[in-house]
């Protein structure tokens, strides 16, 4: 299962935060620069697609589908964001790459945002992984949402994994994104049309895990064929610390780095001497941070918690 926020035409566990947002814009209040924000993989820019379609398609045939929340794949704005060629949307994210989102892709934004609104119709920038803008970026961007151009709407993503600016934070209007575990089984369950317990081990869920994690460990797990009802969390740590494809796909990494706070999690809850578990775990991700951060060799990392923790 692969899709793609922009592709994704049914919008899970978000009723609330889309309704509160709707309704906002129904009262021509609605903030022209909205932030939303919590962990990487709840909805979060499904949930922003969602009240773009509704929003340019609310004079189409086949309109967006307020009673089901669900965005109707025969309108005319959803055609073209999938074509990528809608004339009043433009998306910044990271590049393929690239560790930061680079001040030339938001002078190239100010540029979509002077020019003439297609029928008068609003316009929106969606910026996603908004805490990978670069100091520059984030200059250049304050300018413009400042004071943004008429029927203009700004939406930023912000995995909250990484801080972002308070300047950047505070012109905005922020939605704090959140759920339950009872609601990530539920909307993993709605995703996958199954049962999530019939797929994978208990022992391998963690209580803030988000369902965008669990779809990405299931892909990663049938692309590589590995039954994931027969793994418990230590033999599969050891799987994707000897198997090394964390070191050539991202989602595996951030999978391994999940599922090694997992264990932490576990071992204090266990564990007597529970300041010393904290310490051991708060130098772990001090060093993970700083691998990331300054492009070293997290293989040796990894290995090292293999043989003295995971295998200790």
């Amino acid at each position: 299962m692969h899709l793609k926020p922009s592709e994704n035409t049914n919008l899970y566990g978000m009723n609330s935060f889309f309704n509160e947002i709707i309704n906002l814009y129904i009262k021509k209040k609605m903030p022209n620069k909205i932030l939303l924000s919590g962990k990487k993989g709840l909805g979060k820019s499904t949930l922003a697609y969602h009240i773009i379609n509704y929003i340019l398609s609310s004079d189409e045939n086949n309109k967006y589908d307020i009673n089901n929340l669900k965005i109707n794949e025969d309108n005319r704005s959803f055609k073209l964001l999938q074509n990528k060629s809608h004339p009043n949307f433009y998306l910044i994210d990271l590049i393929d790459e690239k560790k930061n989102i680079e001040v030339n892709q938001i002078r190239e934004m100010i540029k979509f945002t002077n020019k003439s609104s297609f029928n008068n119709a609003p316009k929106f920038i969606l910026i996603d992984n908004i805490e990978n803008l670069n100091k520059n970026s984030v200059n250049a961007l304050l300018k413009i949402i400042e004071e943004p151009n008429d029927n203009l709407f700004f939406i930023l993503i912000n995995n909250i994994e990484k801080k972002i600016l308070p300047t950047l934070k505070s012109r905005c209007l922020t939605f704090k994104i959140n759920f339950t575990f009872n609601e990530t089984v539920n909307v993993t369950n709605q995703l996958l049309n199954n049962n999530l317990f019939e797929i994978i081990n208990h022992d391998l869920i963690n209580y803030y895990t988000t369902p965008g994690e669990i779809i990405n460990l299931i892909n990663f797990s049938n692309e590589k064929k590995i039954d994931l009802k027969e793994y418990t969390l230590t033999p599969l740590l050891t799987l994707l610390i000897e198997n090394k494809d964390f070191k050539k796909n991202i989602l595996v990494r951030n999978l391994l780095i999940s599922f090694i706070e997992l264990f932490f999690l576990k071992k204090y809850s266990l564990n007597i001497n529970k300041n010393s578990l904290l310490e051991i775990y708060n130098n772990f991700l001090i060093r993970v941070y700083n691998t990331q951060k300054y492009n070293l060799d997290e293989e040796s990392l990894f290995l090292e918690f293999k043989t003295k923790l995971l295998n200790g």
